[in-house]
């Protein structure tokens, strides 16, 4: 019986939920929100989607529910606005994580937090200190969609299919991330050396991931489509004890020099969590890269703690 409470109805959380049961991997899907109202109005609309595709049940509850869940998912906060960064939510989605957690952890849950509000490394990092369960019980979403983002500006640049392309983006979720790109594959070639790429397309490139976000903020007000897919990815693993490397906010301790905070790379996730941290071969100006997201991370958890 797989169990996943899930804490925060707006568009992220919805399609997050909305995706998991189009996947499958979930016997029992709690909803839980300020606004109840409207989380038992989702949990109604989205059971109707179980008998096309696996049977669950859906329904809004309490964080006492959570005693029992695999996964608490955690995707409420205040939303980011077009012009403004991640880090700016950092104060008010504090406040938003603590009255979350307690309560949780009163309740006897034991299973993995999964984090996806923002600044997600920093919300993360204390989830984990706040509730004081080991650090591969709780994962952030960090830079699965960064790298998502990246996937589909190369295949897009270059005409071809993503399937083919193996690059992540590293480090913070957010302006000091980069990518990955000396281990980088594409059709099983170096990215370097792949016809039509060039320093200058990786810098309008990873210039693009980055405002990718802000840009469709001011579209359409939100992006969830493409984090709430992350995390669906990381919660099956989770159940199904898949045991795949994903690009996710992990605990780092010694990786690439850091200690003591969560920063996306690469880690192996599978049933109870975090299986292994992996430390990407970076090049010189990489690492640099890597450092610099952490400093920056590091500073922020300095003048909130």
């Amino acid at each position: 019986m797989h169990k996943v409470l899930l804490v925060g109805d707006g568009a992220v959380g919805s399609s997050f939920a909305f995706s998991l049961l189009q996947h499958g991997g979930v016997d029992d899907l709690v909803i839980v929100d300020i606004r109840a109202d409207h989380a038992h109005g989702d949990a109604i609309d989205l059971e109707d989607v179980t008998p096309m595709m696996a049977p669950a049940q859906v329904h809004a509850g309490t964080y006492q529910d959570a005693a029992d869940a695999d996964i608490v998912v955690i995707t409420a906060g205040v939303p980011r606005k077009a012009n403004e960064s991640r880090l700016d939510l950092v104060n008010k989605n504090i406040a938003i994580l603590k009255s979350i957690i307690d309560p949780v952890i009163e309740s006897g849950f034991s299973g993995c937090f999964v984090v996806s509000a923002n600044p997600v490394d920093i919300l993360t990092t204390l989830t984990q200190r706040l509730s004081g369960f080991s650090k591969r019980q709780v994962i952030g979403t960090g830079t699965s969609l960064d790298s998502a983002r990246l996937q589909v500006a190369l295949a897009q640049a270059l005409d071809i299919s993503t399937s083919g392309i193996d690059a992540y983006i590293l480090g913070e979720h957010g302006d000091s991330s980069f990518g990955a790109f000396d281990e980088a594959t594409i059709q099983g070639k170096p990215l370097k050396t792949y016809p039509g790429i060039s320093p200058a397309l990786l810098t309008k490139i990873t210039d693009q991931v980055h405002g990718k976000g802000s840009k469709i903020i001011s579209h359409k007000g939100a992006t969830y489509y493409g984090v709430a897919t992350s995390l669906m990815k990381i919660c099956r693993a989770i159940l199904l004890d898949q045991a795949i490397a994903l690009p996710i906010s992990a605990p780092l301790e010694g990786q690439y020099g850091i200690h003591d905070l969560y920063l996306g790379t690469p880690a192996v996730i599978a049933a109870g969590g975090i299986q292994t941290v992996l430390e990407a071969q970076l090049s010189e100006d990489e690492y640099r890269r890597m450092q610099a997201s952490a400093k920056a991370i590091a500073k922020i958890l300095m003048a909130v703690e």
